[in-house]
């Protein structure tokens, strides 16, 4: 682990196998998303940097990159054969440099934390699977694969990982997503929608001519949270809860003299294991076609955007036996069970066929001014990966 310092230095040696130092060093690339801040670096130098320390350690390195600009990598260990693959996954991409309070590229070590964007979400979850990957695979000989897979893009619409899905697969995957060392067995979803209300532009002297779609946009908007009160009451998972919805960005009007002839409501649904988009556009038409024959020249347009499924793993599945075993073992007790309410790869993993589940470091500040890691968490976490792997691969 890196000495308790104001500033963290950031070694040179590419071979360094301490995954505090590794983390340093991840840390001081910028790997900000371009999709959600234009201009961003993207992910093409920290995968160059994370594919150079793979193949150094012999991972059979491949690149990804059917988006110009926006690599992926999967190194691979090859085992003896007869073995289980055992896929590590993470993202190489962070958002935003500009609200971090301070240099979000200079890396600082404080009462046992690690500060600077990407620490907690989540390059130190790639810090430890790195380190993992090239201990487990040192102490080996394993029979099975060990499969690194640093992918782009999941702060966004997670094309990268969906890139490495169409040529690679595994017999299980952990998403090293922060997780505070607690075993993430679910998470919801989401699908977002538009729903355009259509008026009639005319002067505001001439009210007899014009529809004015914001005022009838309001009759939804009060639908909507009529939605999100009856979904709070309906079943729950027993882990994640209930489905919420809301409004996310409305546009609508063009000038103060004229009835606005559209408005656009942006909304989010947020999904537990049960729902689907289809699920949520047949509940979504069903209260808008309720608002067509109770408000006056109601009309609208239901469109879907991104959405992506809910998650819930197998708690018997091999590799969450396994991992929970050394999980309790270097903890010291079992591992909390638990869900979270954000989406990740694991979904895309799980639809694959791929049995997986979600374990990474403690922290805090994920999207946040302040972001951090515990660097006692990222030992136990690369700990816990190496003896996963070598169980399960061998």
């Amino acid at each position: 682990m890196l000495p308790e310092t104001a500033s963290t230095p950031v070694p040179r040696d590419p071979l360094d196998s301490d995954p505090a130092r590794l983390l340093a060093r991840l840390i001081a690339i910028d790997s900000v998303n371009p999709d959600l801040v234009p201009g961003g670096a993207g992910e093409t130098a920290i995968a160059g940097f994370c594919s150079e320390w793979l193949a150094a350690r012999g991972f059979e390195v491949h690149s990804l990159e059917k988006r110009p600009g926006r690599p992926s990598l999967v190194a691979i260990a090859r085992g003896t054969g007869g073995g289980r693959s055992l896929m590590l996954n993470g993202h190489l991409d962070t958002v935003s440099l500009a609200d971090y309070d301070g240099d979000p590229l200079d890396p600082r070590i404080r009462d046992g934390r690690m500060y600077g964007r990407g620490t907690f979400d989540m390059k130190g979850g790639i810090a430890a699977m790195m380190v993992a990957g090239a201990r487990a695979v040192a102490h080996g000989p394993l029979r099975g694969d060990v499969i690194i897979a640093c992918v782009s893009d999941e702060e966004h619409a997670s094309s990268g990982t969906e890139e490495v899905l169409e040529s690679f697969t595994a017999d299980a995957a952990i998403v090293a997503e922060p997780s505070h060392l607690e075993v993430t067995l679910a998470h919801k979803g989401f699908a977002w929608y538009d729903v355009e209300i259509e008026g009639r532009a005319a002067h505001g002297s001439r009210p007899e001519l014009g529809i004015d779609a914001i005022a009838r946009a309001g009759h939804f908007l009060v639908a909507l949270e009529e939605l999100g009160h009856h979904l709070a009451q309906g079943p729950a998972h027993p882990l994640l809860g209930t489905g919420t919805v809301h409004a996310s960005v409305i546009h609508g009007g063009e000038e103060p003299s004229t009835y606005p002839a559209h408005c656009r409501i942006t909304l989010e649904r947020r999904t537990v294991p049960g729902e689907s988009a289809d699920t949520v556009e047949r509940e979504l038409t069903a209260v808008l076609d309720h608002l067509t024959t109770m408000v006056p020249d109601f009309r609208y347009r239901l469109m879907r955007g991104l959405h992506r499924e809910p998650f819930e793993a197998d708690s018997d599945a091999l590799i969450v036996r396994t991992l929970t075993r050394h999980a309790e073992q270097a903890l010291g007790h079992p591992p909390v069970v638990r869900a979270e309410s954000f989406w990740t790869d694991c979904a895309l993993l799980d639809r694959a066929g791929i049995p997986c589940l979600l374990f990474g470091v403690d922290g805090e500040g994920a999207h946040a001014a302040t972001e951090f890691v515990d660097l006692a968490s990222l030992d136990r976490l690369t700990d816990i990966l190496t003896h996963t792997l070598a169980d399960f691969c061998s």
